[in-house]
């Protein structure tokens, strides 16, 4: 055990420590030739002025704003002589004057305040107040334009358009890229990124005799391919979609919405259009010709909580359900905080209360009930009841295990149930004004000559070639899913206090590409992994580290973790105990005793946590079934998402319980042991286990030097086991999983702790 720490730790200092490499100055940061307001002027405003100077009327000194340009070159109120802004005028514009002055009782930011302008943000105002002072609207409400490739002087390196927005870049801020990865790495990486499954050996083999030009790519295209890539994509959507299976609140019952998980995973295996993945998603119900495949994926729209509470309010709670659709609506597809505007007009964005009330119109006609009370009752209406026969004839790809009918809640609208209003403050009893069905202007008329007055209206406009947000978005989140960290950091926010995009050309072209090419999932995420910029080593280099040392400019590989689900995927998949079954109800793996004991109310049918048994235990991480008030502790703890609402990024920590559960969880013991047997039946030396270990756990041969250490750990710890059976005996003692016939105690045992030791280095656990 001694010898396994001292091994890890010297994996931990070697993966960290200084290179030696000497640290260069950060150059000094250019002034634009041309100083544009969203990505030079914007940002030192939003941060430095509009606290007093903005859009918060409530906030506002001297009734002066900057955040318009009605605003900031009005007549100040003190003296109408003079103005913040006048333009191609900087010494006569009140504004640069006060930030400028000596005088500690004018200047701006106030001193008080502890803002400062640095020397740069100063000059940038000034040049741009030189240049007219343009005003402009934010750039996420332009619609995106596709532009000519940038130039760039490093050509051999460039593999497809993407590479030329990030280069340009790069080489403007004076770094270059990485080099490519070793096949190994780079397999193991676009492998979990396509299906969240590690590399077989076979296909580690394949990839590396294959030395043609094309070889990479027939990789990719084998992997776009592969049934498991429908699951890997799904992940992310049901974070969007904050799918679950309880309904949430006190009493958090069960709901059967695993048919409508079922559906997205075949939609992304079919490689669905995004346009019609969106379209059927929210208003399939609607579509002219009655579609029941279409129907199931309304389902989206009701994956929010509900409540079975006794003493609730029905209406309260159903205008809840509706609140929840229509914020989901804004981050899923918009990627705006539109839940600011519920009770007052938005702060920041141009969403007025009526605009989201008028948005709130879209979901508000459904026949639903805010209290549906019976504990075992598992559907709120509308729902849709799947038998064996629809499945047979219009549902194959549902996984249904059980004889009995499943029913899933779904959408669908009733003329003329209710009116909808603007609610004072946001409260269910507060009615004022009557809307009608409507979006945001700022983002795009909803013309009710082209778009019909319902959701499949809603669902033409968020897809109308003039919406400037919806290809920008859903582009962004793939990327951000890839690289780790979108083009606009902030996936949820594309407003105006959302992070600026770091390739905005890049953004546009992918968004107007993705249009043009009929909204095509696969060749999107294609065209993302085969570029340079994605092959690139994950080498930190200490230069780039002090240039960019966010890695915002991708002068290198992102480095990052892998996903909850992922990591059980990677640790049952290498072991060889994964069931790799498609679909189907949630399962319940090992969990700690008395899970559910005292964090809901003990009615229904999820009161108490059952385990499940047999191949159920071994199924990947996606069917762990999800209730809302009691999160499946490993996923919680790798930073999965609540599911308790629409969720588009998810963080990621490092905290000491994440390598208590990879020591001692009993799923990661439990393959260990496993794959510990089946190593020990094949007819091999220790080493060559070890080797086949190292290479299924790591996706990687073994390095010399890793040889040396892990064998003569193999060494050492058989011969602790063998001076104590005992203890080898109850060390191997882990999992429901049957043992192996006649098997050696001492030499499983021995072999468990090497291949515990390498589900435990940080390296398996990275997709480096």
């Amino acid at each position: 055990m001694k010898f396994r720490f001292i091994f890890l730790i010297i994996i931990i200092i070697s993966s960290c420590k200084d290179k030696g490499a000497s640290y260069t100055s950060i150059p000094e940061k250019k002034i634009p030739k041309i100083v544009d307001y969203n990505f030079d002027v914007r940002p030192i405003l939003s941060d430095k002025c509009f606290n007093c100077h903005g859009p918060d009327a409530n906030k506002r000194a001297a009734e002066l704003r900057l955040d318009t340009e009605e605003g900031a070159y009005k007549a100040l109120k003190d003296n109408k002589n003079k103005h913040a802004i006048v333009s191609g005028s900087p010494d006569q514009s009140e504004l640069f004057l006060r930030i400028t002055t000596k005088d500690t009782s004018q200047i701006m930011p106030p001193n008080e305040s502890n803002l400062k302008l640095s020397a740069y943000e100063i000059k940038v105002i000034k040049k741009w107040i030189k240049q007219g002072a343009t005003y402009q609207k934010h750039w996420a409400f332009v619609p995106p334009a596709k532009q000519g490739l940038p130039e760039v002087e490093n050509k051999d390196w460039l593999k497809n358009e993407i590479d030329y927005f990030i280069l340009n870049k790069m080489e403007s801020i004076g770094l270059q890229p990485n080099q490519r990865a070793e096949k190994e790495r780079l397999l193991k990486r676009v492998s979990f990124d396509l299906t969240g499954l590690p590399p077989s050996i076979e296909l580690q083999n394949q990839f590396l005799k294959d030395t043609s030009e094309d070889a990479y790519e027939k990789i990719v295209d084998q992997l776009l391919a592969n049934k498991h890539y429908g699951e890997k994509m799904a992940i992310h959507w049901l974070d969007v979609a904050r799918y679950a299976d309880s309904h949430g609140y006190q009493d958090d019952c069960g709901r059967t919405m695993w048919p409508w998980r079922d559906w997205v995973i075949h939609a992304f295996n079919e490689n669905y259009s995004y346009d019609k993945f969106l379209t059927w998603q929210l208003a399939g119900d609607l579509l002219p010709k009655k579609n029941i495949e279409a129907i199931l994926a309304t389902g989206f729209n009701r994956n929010h909580k509900i409540t079975q509470e006794g003493g609730v309010i029905d209406e309260e709670y159903r205008i809840e359900y509706v609140t929840d659709r229509t914020n989901t609506f804004g981050k899923a597809f918009l990627g705006l905080t539109f839940e600011c505007a519920k009770c007052h007009d938005h702060k920041y964005d141009p969403i007025s209360q009526k605009d989201y009330y008028s948005t709130f119109a879209f979901f508000d006609k459904v026949p639903e009930k805010g209290l549906y009370s019976g504990v075992r009752v598992l559907a709120n209406p509308p729902f849709i009841t799947i038998d064996n026969k629809l499945i047979k004839d219009k549902l194959p790809f549902i996984n249904k295990k059980s004889p009995e009918d499943v029913k899933v809640m779904v959408m669908e609208d009733s003329v003329g149930i209710r009116t909808t209003h603007v609610l004072d403050r946001g409260v269910y009893d507060g009615k004022t004004d009557t809307v009608d069905f409507n979006t945001p202007k700022a983002i795009l008329e909803f013309n009710k000559d082209k778009f019909e007055s319902n959701r499949l209206g809603l669902a033409k406009w968020l897809l109308d070639k003039k919406n400037p947000l919806t290809s920008r978005v859903y582009v962004n989140r793939v990327w951000q899913d890839i690289f780790g960290r979108g083009i606009v950091n902030t996936s949820g926010d594309f407003g105006m206090q959302g992070d600026l995009p770091t390739h905005f050309k890049l953004l546009d072209w992918l968004a107007v590409d993705f249009q043009e090419n009929g909204w095509d999932i696969k060749r999107l995420i294609k065209q993302i992994v085969t570029s340079a910029t994605y092959t690139q080593s994950t080498v930190v280099q200490e230069n780039k580290l002090e240039v960019d040392p966010e890695n915002m400019y991708l002068a290198r590989m992102q480095r990052t973790r892998l996903n909850a689900e992922i990591i059980r995927d990677l640790i049952l998949e290498s072991s060889g105990l994964l069931n790799k079954e498609i679909g189907g109800p949630s399962v319940k793996p090992y969990q700690p005793d008395n899970l559910w004991a005292s964090a809901s109310s003990r009615r229904g049918l999820l009161a108490t946590y059952v385990q499940d048994h047999g191949d159920k235990l071994y199924r990947r991480g996606i069917y762990t079934l999800i209730k809302r008030t009691v999160l499946p502790p490993v996923q919680t703890t790798f930073d999965a998402a609540a599911r308790d609402q629409c969720e588009v990024k998810r963080h990621s920590t490092s905290t000491p319980l994440q390598a208590l559960i990879m020591l001692n969880g009993p799923t990661t013991l439990e393959s260990s042991r496993v794959l510990s047997e089946r190593l020990n039946i094949e007819d091999l030396s220790p080493l060559q286990k070890i080797e086949k270990a190292f290479q299924l756990i790591l996706c990687r041969k073994i390095k010399p030097e890793e040889k040396s250490i892990l064998l003569a750990y193999y060494k050492e710890q058989k011969e602790v086991f063998t001076a104590n059976p005992d203890n080898a005996k109850s060390f191997i003692t882990v999992g429901e999983y049957p043992v192996s016939i006649h098997r050696d105690e001492i030499e499983v045992a021995t072999l468990m702790q090497i291949i515990h030791t390498l589900y435990n280095m940080e390296e398996t656990i990275m997709k480096s």
